[in-house]
Order: structure tokens, then C-alpha cells, then sequence
């Protein structure tokens, strides 16, 4: 997907499933056959995940770190980038392990990403924090981001006087309401700018908070280019691909996009009807209907008919892609009408997995993706427009001083 292959994947680096420390050399199969994984974790108790050094790709001073991934990665360039970002306790870990395929009726195996614990729940924290990345044997990069809009991230990052703890903007000192605000709007532009897939997650059926941050991130990313755009020694390394450059050159002049997915997972049975999901596609096809994200060469959109009566005066309508995830409790219930939670995730995966999305502008290695996305992290940090917009919320009175 995201170029034509210079090497041999199966040359590259051991594929990490979970954190350092957590691997061993026994063999364990996977849940697609992948046969034997000299990588794959053994029994270890729970705890021992937060003793371990992770491979988070934000520190707590919100800087990129590419370090410990790093050697993870190989100069393949056949490889797909799907990150995931929502709310606190939506679900996004579990949806990422899925897209792993983690099985997680093996015994005593844990999860490329951990899910949240009841303990945790109960504390009301969040289980990720930054950007957690695992890449599985088909290079498939998987990324799993912090919760967006999160109290408990909130609570971390304010101080006694109200001010964030973390310079979101360059050193500017802001409110950590502020702040937030503007870390939900810098990972959205990242995830934008820098994976081929984007999962977005909400919470129910009406909760359409992640829809108006995407309207946001599409309004203010202006400018931020996408990883292969900052290689520049990528046309003199080899003269392989020529012919796919030469159709990427075409494409040069439209800003690259992520194609977003829209989840609404947690879903009580009542919301699970066919009529429901036709009347959320409706609002999501309107909702976006202008915005940079629904295009049709993205992979991402279904046309239709538009129906007698409604404003659209085009012959079809394009829809981005929409999926619903009952709750998961409502496996176990008797009285379930509609698809079950394991077969809504398994629909999803198997549609993220198998979809034909736009590439980057160039041809671009793994090991560059993440060198040049750090680049990109400083761009979004320091992005006039991302300021002026921080600038207009202090104004506006929405937020302390």
C-alpha cells in the first residue's frame, strides 16, 4: 500500500507483538496461521507491563521519540499504517488486538496492547498513554493512541494554578483545559498525516464529539505534509519504483489525507438496528459531506443513490465508511436481535484489513516513515495555523487564562 518493495520483509527485524521484556523463544501459532512466532510472549503476570520500558513513541514532555521503535523496523516499503483515536473506554486496544489478531483464548498469553482493567476503571484512569506502537509479521504498523477529551489525562497534566504541565505549543505556557483541547486537535492532525488508516472511535450512538474533531483536524492541518514528502535522498537511493513515482507526481498537488473509518462501538441492542445505522450514515454523509476526508479515490466511501426530495443535486452520493460494535456484554444475552459484538469486530477487521487505500505521495521506507514523522510532530507543534486557533479559544472566554 504504501509503495512498491525495495526489500524482503521477511529479511527485516523480529516482529514485535508485545513490549521488551515480554518476549521469549518459544513458539506459539497465531490466530490467522501465522506458524511460529520466535517473538510471542509467555505467561507473565499483569503487573509486570508497568515494570517494563516502553516503546511509546510521545514522552511525558510530549516530544517524539523514534529510538526504541526504531530497530523494530526494516527498509521495506510495502507496509500499511492504521492508528486508532476516541474517548476514554471505547474500546480503542481491544479493536487494535483484533486488527493484530490476537486470540485471546490462548492461555496465558497477553495482548500486543493492554485493555483496560477493572482496577483501572475503577480508579478512573486510562490504560495508554502517547502512542504505542506494535507492528505485526505482515507489516502491518499498528498504533494505539491516548483517549481523546480524557478527564484522567486532564488530571495528569494540571497544575495547582490550572496550568498544563506539558508545552503543547512550543513552550507557550496555557490552561490545561486549554492544553487538552489542543492535544486531542495535534494527534488528530498526526494520525491525519501519517497513517493510511484511521480508525475513529465514538461512544454510542450519539455521542458526536469525534465527528466535530475530525472537522477540526481536517480544517487545520493545512500545511503538514505526509512522511514521504520529507524524503528527499528517496529518487537517489534507487531507480526502482520510477513508474510509481511518476504517477505519484500527478497526485503531488492535492494535500494527502488519512482515510478515516467511523466506529460507533458500546452500542445497547436498541441501537443496533438496520434503520439506526441508516440514519447515522445520513447525518455522517452530511456531516462531512465538504470536508477532505470524503473522497472517492480514498477507498474509504460507498456512492448511492440519493433518495427523491433531498438537496443533493449530484445523481450518487458518497458515504464514509460507518460501523457499529454492541456492547459487549450483549454477547452473553438471550434476547439479542442483531449481530453479536465478536461478529461486528471480526466485520471490521476484516474491512480495515482488506481496504485499498491511497498511498503517500512517495515511496517511503519504514524506517523513514518514522524518522520523517517525528519531523512532522515538530511541524504540528509549531503550526502557526494550530495557533492562532489556540489564540481564538483563549479570546473567545471558553477557557482560563
Amino acid at each position: 500500500m504504501a509503495g512498491s518493495s525495495s526489500s524482503n520483509p521477511s529479511s527485516g527485524p523480529k516482529i514485535l507483538l508485545a513490549k521488551p521484556g515480554l518476549v521469549s523463544g518459544g513458539a506459539v501459532g497465531g490466530k490467522f496461521g501465522r506458524g511460529e512466532d520466535e517473538t510471542a510472549p509467555h505467561v507473565h503476570p499483569h503487573p509486570l507491563r508497568s515494570r517494563l520500558p516502553s516503546l511509546n513513541l510521545l514522552s511525558d514532555s510530549w516530544d517524539f521519540h523514534i529510538d526504541r521503535f526504531l530497530p523494530f523496523l526494516s527498509e521495506n516499503t510495502e507496509f500499511t499504517v492504521v492508528r486508532v483515536i476516541g474517548v476514554p473506554g471505547v474500546g480503542k486496544s481491544t479493536i487494535m488486538n483484533e486488527l493484530y489478531g490476537f486470540d485471546a483464548t490462548s492461555p496465558g498469553m497477553l495482548p500486543p496492547f493492554p485493555t483496560l482493567s477493572e482496577d483501572t476503571r475503577a480508579q478512573a484512569k486510562h490504560c495508554t498513554s502517547g502512542i504505542e506502537p506494535r507492528i505485526s509479521a505482515q507489516r502491518l504498523l499498528l498504533l494505539d493512541t491516548q483517549p481523546v477529551f480524557s478527564s484522567s489525562v486532564l488530571a495528569e497534566i494540571m497544575r495547582p494554578d490550572g496550568s498544563s504541565t506539558i508545552p503543547v505549543l512550543s513552550g507557550e505556557s496555557l490552561s490545561a483545559e486549554l492544553a487538552l483541547e489542543l492535544m486531542s486537535i495535534q494527534l488528530g492532525v498526526l494520525l491525519a498525516s501519517i497513517c493510511h488508516v484511521l480508525l475513529v472511535v465514538s461512544d454510542g450512538v450519539h455521542d458526536n464529539k469525534m465527528w466535530r474533531l475530525m472537522s477540526m483536524v481536517d480544517l487545520l492541518k493545512h500545511g503538514i505534509p505526509d512522511p514521504s514528502s520529507l524524503t528527499a535522498s528517496n529518487s537517489q537511493s534507487s531507480n526502482l519504483g520510477s513508474e510509481k513515482d511518476k504517477k505519484d507526481k500527478a497526485n503531488e498537488g492535492e494535500e494527502y489525507m488519512a482515510t478515516p473509518v467511523f466506529v460507533h462501538a458500546k452500542l445497547q441492542d436498541q441501537n443496533c438496528t438496520p434503520h439506526t445505522y441508516e440514519q447515522l450514515r445520513k447525518a455522517l454523509a452530511q456531516y462531512f459531506s465538504a470536508s477532505s476526508f470524503v473522497r472517492e479515490k480514498c477507498g474509504n466511501v460507498t456512492k448511492e443513490p440519493v433518495e427523491p426530495g433531498t438537496q443533493s443535486s449530484d445523481a450518487l452520493s458518497t458515504v464514509p465508511k460507518l460501523f457499529l460494535i454492541p456492547s459487549k456484554s450483549r454477547d452473553d444475552s438471550p434476547n439479542a436481535q442483531y449481530e453479536s459484538y465478536s461478529s461486528a469486530l471480526w466485520k471490521l477487521r476484516d474491512e480495515v484489513l482488506s481496504m485499498n487505500c491511497p498511498s503517500f505521495v512517495r515511496t517511503v521506507s519504514e524506517r523513514d516513515w518514522l524518522k520523517n514523522s517525528a519531523k512532522i510532530w515538530e511541524l504540528i507543534k509549531s503550526s502557526p495555523i494550530i495557533s492562532e486557533y489556540s489564540r481564538m479559544l483563549q479570546s473567545s472566554g471558553m477557557f482560563r487564562k
